[in-house]
């Protein structure tokens, strides 16, 4: 064998061991991280009951009530409504870029897009404070701006570019045979996109979706700064109330490690960490269906 080969070879053995050696460098720190906050969180319920954790609506740890289900019904309504809004926005822009938008435009609209990613959070928070909670007091005359609504506009002006990126890869990952049958058959454009190009990045749009979903449940800045961080169930769109990551980085500063308070902002962690796990799985799920399909 020639010395090219030989190195070549060496070169792709040490490649694939460094990245072997990754993915078994995150897949130990991921588990470190549920099992860390699984000890730490589960002796929650040395003091608490479990009903009373996910169930109940009072959270007053000085009186020694650790309900939280105030803040894991906030987190999934301020999620639901985020993509609500900001994702069929994101599939229309991808569609726009994918399929619409001349040449040029696409070429400033990407980069646009990727930058638009990189803002920190704590930017949207603060245009959010100064600029949405003011413009919800006054025009829709309550009392206060901060609340549901707000986070959940903000939220979904953060998972545009997830949800545009993804789902502009998936539209132009649809084979262009497709489109020119349905056009030869006397299918107009626009109904060969809605019924022919979107059916087929379904997988795709989905996906991307549930990764908008995956980042908006997790922002913590943004929404700590909008929402109003009040422990009481939301009841309307304009009631302030929390969510899991806020709940957690208003009070892990200021609660004994090892205490039941602290231990219950653990498994507040553990349970938001889980639902992004299922999250991901899920996209791995849908992923691997469409592989199959292909």
């Amino acid at each position: 064998m020639k010395k090219y080969d030989l190195d070549r070879l060496r070169n792709e053995k040490l490649a694939k061991n460094i990245l072997l050696c990754s993915a078994a460098f995150l897949t130990v720190v991921i588990i470190a991280l549920i099992v860390f906050m699984g000890q730490q969180g589960l002796q929650t319920f040395t003091d608490v009951s479990p009903f009373e954790f996910f169930f109940s609506t009072k959270w007053n740890p000085d009186n020694g009530q650790y309900g939280a289900f105030s803040f894991i019904f906030g987190s999934l309504l301020v999620t639901f409504l985020a993509i609500l809004v900001g994702g069929p926005i994101g599939v229309m822009g991808a569609v726009f870029m994918a399929k619409l938008a001349p040449k040029w435009v696409c070429e400033i609209m990407k980069p646009a897009v990727n930058l638009y990613m990189a803002i920190p959070s704590v930017v949207y928070g603060f245009i959010g404070l100064t600029v949405v909670v003011p413009a919800v007091r006054e025009y829709f005359g309550v009392p206060v701006g901060f609340g549901i609504l707000t986070a959940s506009f903000i939220l979904s002006i953060m998972i545009l570019p997830t949800v545009i990126s993804i789902s502009t890869d998936a539209l132009l990952s649809v084979p262009k045979m497709l489109e020119e049958g349905s056009v030869a058959l006397g299918a107009t454009y626009w109904q060969t996109i809605w019924h022919i190009v979107l059916p087929a990045a379904k997988p795709g749009i989905v996906t991307a979706i549930i990764l908008g979903m995956a980042r908006a449940i997790g922002e913590t800045m943004a929404v700590q700064m909008v929402i109003g961080n009040t422990p009481r169930l939301a009841d309307s769109l304009f009631s302030p109330t929390s969510t899991l990551p806020s709940e957690i980085v208003v009070e892990m500063g200021n609660t004994p490690f090892g205490s039941t308070w602290g231990n219950a902002l653990f498994l507040m962690a553990l349970v938001l960490l889980l639902i992004s796990l299922i999250m991901i799985l899920v996209v791995r799920k849908i992923s691997a269906k469409k592989a199959v399909e292909a």
